[in-house]
């Protein structure tokens, strides 16, 4: 009986809501939610998505996988159910042989909510609010860049991530503040003396909830990044 009436509460508020056009539990904007547990499984949950094309605008251009690791008295739980669930639809988890569940769904959906059932114990409702799209506004894809100079970063996002990082395939999770603009030092592209060299430049941006249902050390956390590739010129040195 714990997981009837839950579901049956989310389908009437679910058709209350679109019947009055109003927006859903997973629909952006609805906020995080810590959930409810039986206060005997770790979770750790990583919600990634991923753009399929560079510097994607769209949510329909991305792709989001789920891992997640589930542990009671310090063992994997390897059987049971953990499920994801977003506006794109429910994904059933698989365990994999690296101790995690895994999934994936098409499109980037901003929120999403975990559930984990193994017996009698549990973690449900557990949703974040996860960041809005962003894209690159500069550089933009096939600039061509002096490695020798600071470079300006900058980028279209709604409200602030909880978490920002910036990569290059020289510098690996800068954390950086999420204002929409960066002064990337000088040196940190790739480059070569005597060629023009490609790089990508990534932003990922985090949100993540501590769930009140699960013991210490868990977590659920929703990143999304998205890149674009340029050229770095020659340096002649």
């Amino acid at each position: 009986m714990r997981f009837v009436q839950p579901v049956l509460a989310y389908m009437l508020l679910g058709g209350t809501l679109a019947a009055c056009g109003g927006g859903g539990v997973l629909d952006p904007g609805a906020g995080d939610d810590p959930g409810t547990g039986s206060l005997t499984l770790q979770v750790d949950a990583d919600v990634n998505a991923r753009p399929i094309v560079a510097n994607a605008d769209s949510e329909e251009s991305f792709t989001t996988e789920f891992h997640v690791r589930v542990q009671k008295d310090a063992v994997d739980v390897t059987a049971g159910t953990v499920t994801v669930r977003s506006r794109g639809g429910d994904v059933a988890l698989v365990y994999g042989g690296d101790n995690r569940w895994h999934g994936a769904q098409a499109g980037y959906w901003e929120v999403y909510e975990l559930a984990v059932e193994a017996g009698a114990d549990f973690v449900d409702g557990v949703r974040v609010d996860g960041p809005a799209l962003h894209y690159f506004s500069a550089p933009l894809p096939g600039a061509t860049l002096d490695s020798l100079v600071a470079q300006s970063i900058t980028w279209k996002r709604g409200e602030a991530a909880d978490q920002t990082t910036l990569d290059t395939d020289k510098i690996d999770e800068l954390a950086i503040p999420d204002t929409g603009t960066f002064s990337l030092p000088a040196g940190s592209l790739k480059s070569k003396a005597d060629g023009v060299e490609q790089e990508r430049i990534r932003i990922e941006r985090h949100a993540t909830v501590i769930p009140t249902g699960a013991i210490a050390g868990s977590q659920m956390r929703v990143s999304v990044r998205n890149e674009v590739e340029v050229l770095v010129q020659a340096t002649g040195l």
